[in-house]
């Protein structure tokens, strides 16, 4: 057990020898579990300082005013499509008389492990959350669902984890887009994605591989780079432009990076879409803020919020058993403006 994660009763079930629910059971002090194993379980929790979230079970048995906060945790605030699904979580969570306690992890797992464990001691009745680009071990997550804490993930979801998620159709967003892009003439199409340990970026990248090879056009790995903001694309694009049989056209994984691309590309003296085809994926507001203005995949970043607190909400009240794993996918379009032909 981690010395800064709060103990379950997981843990202690692994510790005595016994079943979570002896655990649970005794800690209620049910007479189905002997005196003497009461008292050593229950002394073996004040000892190591186990606090049960006994908001959350409160919510998935009382219909009549409970405390009702949820734990929202974001990769970073500043990002339009973040932004917009915290909007949604909040209209949504409003509207059914819940407040929000909301932190951002800045991309980073260590962040995020005492944002949860902050969350669980301050009795949120549910979290959700976007995990970070660096988390690859889920054992807080696993302790939060251990200890009756509704869980649901929204965009960057966590595979290792049987639990509730609300995604868009990644797959056939970057799939559409890409396959515009070639039916409009491009035939040499670049690739900027996120880290492909998440499962976004996997998504993405397949709908932008199987778009090509459809078409009967190689995914050639020399168009490809791991390039996720603008900054970097600022840096990289020169590259693949000096290329003798460069790329005629860019789909990035998000609108900064695309937006990085068409400055490089205008700065470098190309023409787009004449030239170059771009397409970005969010929709936010930059992608008509530049000139010409972001072809690129909505979102719809304020539905997945919502559909997030619809879930997560269910889950604390008790309409949806902790037990059940919703997966929800919210549909992606694909709007075209001037930076494709």
């Amino acid at each position: 057990m981690n010395e800064h994660s709060p103990l379950t009763m997981k843990d202690i079930a692994r510790e005595l020898g016994v079943s979570v629910a002896t655990v649970s059971r005794a800690l209620k002090d049910s007479p189905r579990i002997s005196v003497e194993r009461r008292e050593a379980i229950k002394a073996y929790a004040r000892e190591h300082n186990f606090a049960p979230n006994l908001l959350a079970e409160s919510l998935r048995h009382s219909r009549v005013h409970p405390v009702r906060i949820i734990g929202v945790i974001m990769p970073q605030l500043n990002h339009f499509y973040f932004s917009s699904i915290l909007s949604g979580i909040e209209e949504e969570a409003s509207a059914r008389g819940y407040m929000l306690m909301v932190a951002q992890s800045g991309e980073r797992y260590e962040r995020e492990v005492r944002i949860c464990q902050s969350f669980y001691e301050n009795k949120v009745c549910g979290i959700i959350v976007s995990q970070a680009k660096d988390t690859v071990k889920y054992d807080h997550f696993e302790r939060l669902i251990d200890n009756g804490v509704p869980l649901v993930f929204f965009d960057r979801i966590c595979t290792g984890i049987n639990s509730s998620r609300v995604v868009v159709d990644d797959y056939m967003g970057a799939y559409n887009a890409v396959t515009y892009l070639v039916e409009t003439g491009c035939r040499r199409v670049a690739y900027y994605g996120s880290s492909m340990h998440l499962e976004i970026s996997k998504n993405r990248y397949n709908g932008y591989r199987d778009a090509l090879l459809r078409h009967g056009l190689p995914a050639d790995e020399r168009y490809m780079r791991i390039c996720d903001n603008r900054a970097d694309a600022e840096l990289i694009t020169p590259e693949l432009l000096a290329m003798p049989d460069r790329p005629d056209a860019f789909f990035a994984v998000n609108d900064d990076t695309a937006i990085g691309i068409l400055y490089t590309a205008k700065r470098l003296g190309f023409h787009v879409p004449d030239d170059i085809s771009i397409c970005g994926f969010t929709n936010g507001e930059r992608a008509i803020a530049c000139d010409p203005m972001l072809t690129t995949v909505e979102q719809r970043g304020r539905v997945v919020g919502e559909e997030a607190a619809n879930i997560l909400i269910a889950q604390a009240e008790g309409f949806i058993s902790p037990q059940k794993v919703e997966k929800r996918i919210v549909r992606t379009r694909l709007i075209v403006r001037g930076t494709t032909r």
